[in-house]
């Protein structure tokens, strides 16, 4: 009798085991959903869409409308789109600046000479921004506006001004500083001349600039202080460069916004007018629009340090501290990390990229491979797939600041039969990490320069 009770005993607790374990699987697995482990993405979410998604008006007097330089929502969309292979390229131009410039304690250069006409230097230079998102500027008495693309890589606002010895083909008539009645030139021994990484004399004096980048790309001309006019924002005196000598690529825009933390920069030459706080959103799309925000910041954000490199202090660097991809956490220590809007995609650790790419390909197993896109080496075919389950992917700062990434930061479309992961790895761990635009969408991003701090929202474009 006794050997019966017992083993009823242990027949209950068996019992009991097997079905405490079943509820502990079905709860683990409601988990797991709950938190989001895939992304069921509808392909054509990644094609362009046939019109141009307007928000809703703002009444902000500081903000701009962020459009892609080749969609719908540009006034009068370019045809010389770049090929896949000439924006990954520049992108890597841009990503091996940002090392150098990190790992190189001679920031500062010699002054050049007073010829606006002197053979460009090829051992020194910066990057230009490899992304095509621009904005609407205004220049002059009485105000003649321009197509500028905007670089948190970059502190000098320049535009391309007659007279012009070289320059480009742009979108607007070249600028002519002298029909503007509040236009006034800057002495070269201003401080903001002998603030430039390159500046000279005139022979009357007026300071000189000069830009070299490192695909060849040169602007130089005079340092110019006039009248600017953001969305409906006047502002006063503002210093920026009026190119006479313009070579290379930029993309057909009129010129370049300056967003970095140098001295010349907007942020720091408004800081008595935005407090050094400005936002931005990225939009998802070429057909979609986002914003620029100089001063108010934005609700519902949440914010990390931050940090300073000494060899680059006008760039923005964080402290990426792990990626999640579907459920698994890889934490990490990175030598140091930059958010940059001028970078494409994101460059990780070599062994933080492999690790996420060996996830990412166990996930995707069962759609069919297509060849490598120069740095984007893990790249699918999804030409029958209408609808594809990717791993969510969320990039995670010090202080647990969470950036859950969409399908456009996840999958890069070059196109329906070449669609690849997002990422790139950079060539060892001992570079810096760099957060680019792909990984940026969607985000409400504040930068709070004054108080050290930058803050990432979610359905930041909506």
């Amino acid at each position: 009798m006794a050997t019966s009770s017992s083993l009823l005993s242990c027949y209950i607790l068996l019992s009991l085991f097997f079905f405490f374990l079943l509820i502990e699987k079905n709860f683990l697995v409601l988990a797991r959903e709950l938190a989001g482990e895939h992304h069921v993405i509808d392909i054509k979410s990644l094609l362009p869409s046939s019109s141009c998604s307007m928000p809703d008006k703002s009444t902000n007097s500081s903000r701009l409308n962020v459009v892609h330089w080749h969609g719908l929502c540009q006034s009068q969309a370019r045809q010389d789109k770049p090929s896949h292979w000439e924006l990954l390229r520049r992108d890597q131009a841009r990503v091996d600046y940002i090392h150098r410039r990190t790992t190189n304690s001679k920031a500062r250069l010699n002054p050049i000479s007073d010829s606006l006409f002197a053979d460009v230097p090829v051992s020194v230079g910066y990057a230009l921004a490899s992304n095509d998102y621009i904005i609407n500027i205004g220049l002059g008495t009485p105000t003649k506006y321009f197509s500028v693309s905007f670089d948190t890589g970059s502190d000098l606002t320049w535009t391309q001004c007659i007279p012009c010895v070289n320059f480009y083909t742009q979108k607007d008539p070249l600028y002519d500083p002298t029909q503007s009645s509040t236009f006034t030139d800057t002495s070269c021994n201003s401080y903001y001349c002998t603030q430039l990484n390159r500046f000279g004399c005139s022979s009357t004096s007026t300071c000189l600039y000069e830009e070299v980048y490192f695909d060849y790309s040169s602007t130089n001309g005079s340092l110019i202080q006039d009248t600017l006019t953001f969305s409906s924002d006047i502002i006063h005196n503002f210093i920026y460069g009026c190119g006479h000598n313009n070579t290379g690529y930029f993309g057909q825009v009129d010129g370049l916004l300056g967003l970095g933390r140098g001295v010349v920069s907007i942020i720091s030459q408004t800081a008595q007018l935005y407090d050094k706080v400005f936002s931005y959103c990225l939009p998802s799309g070429s057909n979609a629009i986002g914003y620029l925000i100089l001063g108010s910041s934005v609700p519902d954000v949440n914010y990390t340090p931050m940090l300073t490199n000494p060899y680059a202090p006008s760039l923005y660097f964080l402290k990426l501290i792990a990626i999640c991809i579907g459920d698994a956490r890889i934490d990490f220590s990175p030598t140091g990390t930059v958010l940059d809007s001028g970078t494409t995609f994101s460059r990780l650790p070599a062994s933080v990229y492999s690790a996420i790419r060996n996830i990412f390909k166990n996930i995707m197993a069962k759609y069919p491979t297509a060849p490598p896109l120069l740095s984007l080496d893990t790249c699918y075919n999804l030409t029958n797939y209408p609808n594809v389950e990717v791993p969510s992917m969320s990039l995670i700062y010090d202080g647990e600041v969470i950036a859950y990434l969409d399908g456009s930061g996840i999958i890069y479309k070059a196109t329906i039969s070449q669609m690849c992961l997002a990422f790139a790895q950079n060539n060892d761990d001992s570079e810096v990490v760099i957060i680019g635009a792909t990984q940026q969408r969607t985000f409400n991003v504040v930068y709070d320069v004054e108080n050290l701090k930058i803050g990432f929202g979610s359905n930041g474009c909506k």
